[in-house]
């Protein structure tokens, strides 16, 4: 399978989640210190939301590169 083809299988598959999740969280540290015995340390929760047309977009674009891939020259 070529490089080619690689990636507009995973701009599909990329589009495809985009669209059933919509997005993603992820936990950052955002301080951490320690007294003593006592350690604190503050995580907060970042939230990232794809937009509908970027995995639209992705499922497009991953699709014609793999009908034009799928050419023989």
């Amino acid at each position: 399978m070529s490089g080619l083809k690689i990636v507009a299988i995973v701009l599909i598959i990329g589009g495809v989640l985009a669209l059933v999740f919509g997005g993603f969280t992820y936990t950052k540290d955002r301080s951490e210190t320690q007294i003593g015995p006592l350690e604190l340390a503050v995580e907060d929760k970042e939230s990232v939301n794809v937009p509908v047309w970027a995995g639209v977009g992705a499922i497009i674009v991953g699709g014609l590169i793999l009908v034009s891939a799928g050419r023989k020259p």
